[in-house]
């Protein structure tokens, strides 16, 4: 199989140096890709005044073609091979275009509208492929970092954490420094905090790359696209786990896209969006704690699961509840617990399928696995993305403007409906990933294999 695996160390890094090493990489994409999920469409629409069907056409077109650099980086990734490891090196290299992209994208340029679109394509573009260089390496690497599947999902518990730290910092202060640095002048205060934000991310990017290490070095021969494409079949329970990602993925993100116009437009309190964004990033991140004594007890999938349903649970209260604040607010509790302990444990399950390919097929593939997830994301936020210029263009959103029932219908349709229909066809979908009951054998089987080489 050409197999080898070993251990190498460039500087001893305590487990605790190393987990907080990689959680803050998450911390740093979520400044900025938390800015994207919550405002970029309302600044598209609202500051830089373009239409909202242009909007959706290229937010289906951009994701599709960055959809392509997710599959090239993580075939880059698998055929790298440097003194710093095979993933690690893109935080380092991919952390100024990021912060760059992020900064460029939230600006209005003083050009025709022609001009303008023009523009968010570009700068949109360049951002998603920037945020590849930074994000794949980021699931990619998880499997080197420990061959444990308990620090595995410590890991991953740290990378939610910060993660969810940093959404929480975007959601409860970006409006609030946007109102401070631009006052009434919204396009200046949304660049100047996107800036902030942006060389922070680059920072804390850095700061990655020097804390931690790939410990776990796996060096398989080289392959051709032609045997990956036959592990990745052979492998039902990632194909289940990679459908899974298209319905999870889809309805957070046109959740999110809607939440501005949901609280603005539909309950008319433009504070309480804040307040909600807040709640759906700082209660996941303490939720995020209770992950690995519930793993252990449940089992991925289950918790999988039965955090989804929480999730719906919390949705349903908040349709139900209309506009009435207390029921909204504990509505927005349940579902960001659920979504919290969701989200969690499935960045620690990413790394488990790596593990059944190569014990079933003999071909490690990680890059390849992990850039095929990204792109599976990226459908779903093309889809998303889609579905969401459509509805507002479907409901007559006008900004500014009074709005009808058809425009609420629409973004009742973004907030709640369609998520939830999305969250019940990934809890069915789930209940099809079997790999729990057999990983057990299946990490002895591989650490003899490793043993032998």
């Amino acid at each position: 199989m050409g197999l080898k695996s070993g251990i190498k160390m460039e500087v001893p890094i305590s487990k605790w140096h190393q987990r907080i090493g990689y959680g803050i990489s998450d911390l740093a994409c979520n400044l900025i890709w938390q800015m994207i999920s919550l405002y970029l469409l309302f600044f598209y629409t609202d500051i830089m005044q373009l239409s909202a069907v242009a909007i959706s056409i290229m937010f289906i077109l951009t994701r599709f073609l960055d959809g392509i650099s997710d599959l090239l980086v993580g075939y880059i990734i698998d055929h790298t091979n440097t003194r710093w490891g095979k993933s690690r090196p893109y935080f380092l290299f991919g952390a100024v275009p990021f912060a760059l992209f992020a900064f460029l994208c939230f600006n209005v340029p003083n050009i025709s509208d022609t001009g303008k679109l023009i523009y968010a394509y570009v700068t949109y573009f360049g951002l998603s492929v920037a945020y590849t260089l930074v994000n794949v390496p980021m699931a990619s690497i998880l499997p080197s970092l420990t061959k444990s599947t308990e620090e595995r999902t410590a890991l991953s518990t740290s990378r939610k954490f910060f993660g969810f730290l940093g959404a929480t910092i975007v959601s409860s202060s970006a409006l609030t420094l946007v109102h401070v640095f631009g006052q009434e002048n919204q396009a200046l205060g949304f660049k100047i905090v996107m800036g902030i934000f942006g060389v922070v991310g680059c920072l804390l990017l850095f700061a990655t790359f020097f804390n931690v290490r790939e410990n776990v070095i796996q060096t398989v021969e080289k392959v051709s696209l032609k045997k990956i494409i036959t592990s990745l079949r052979d492998n039902k329970p990632w194909i289940v786990f990679a459908v899974n990602i298209l319905f999870m993925w889809t309805g957070y993100f046109l959740q999110m896209s809607a939440l501005v116009y949901y609280y603005v437009v539909v309950i008319h309190d433009k504070g309480l969006s804040i307040t909600v964004a807040t709640i759906m990033s700082v209660v996941p991140m303490i939720a995020n704690f209770a992950v690995p004594f519930l793993a252990k007890r449940l089992g991925k999938r289950n918790l999988f699961v039965s955090a989804s349903i929480v999730q719906l649970v919390g949705l349903i209260i908040i349709l139900l509840v209309n506009i009435n604040y207390i029921g909204i607010l504990i509505g927005a509790f349940v579902s960001a617990t659920g979504y919290g302990i969701k989200e969690s444990i499935y960045f620690s399950m990413q790394a488990d399928p790596v593990d059944y390919g190569e014990w079933k097929t003999g071909i490690n593939v990680t890059g390849s696995l992990s850039a095929i997830n990204g792109f599976l994301g990226k459908v779903a936020q093309a889809v998303a993305g889609g579905m969401a210029g459509a509805l507002l263009a479907w409901g007559n959103y006008v900004p500014g403007q009074t709005e009808g029932t058809q425009t609420i219908s629409a973004i009742k349709l973004m907030y709640l409906y369609i998520p939830m229909i999305m969250i019940i066809c990934s809890i069915a979908t789930m209940m099809f990933y079997n790999l729990d009951r057999m990983y057990p054998k299946i990490k002895k089987e591989l650490e003899s294999r490793y043993e032998e080489v």
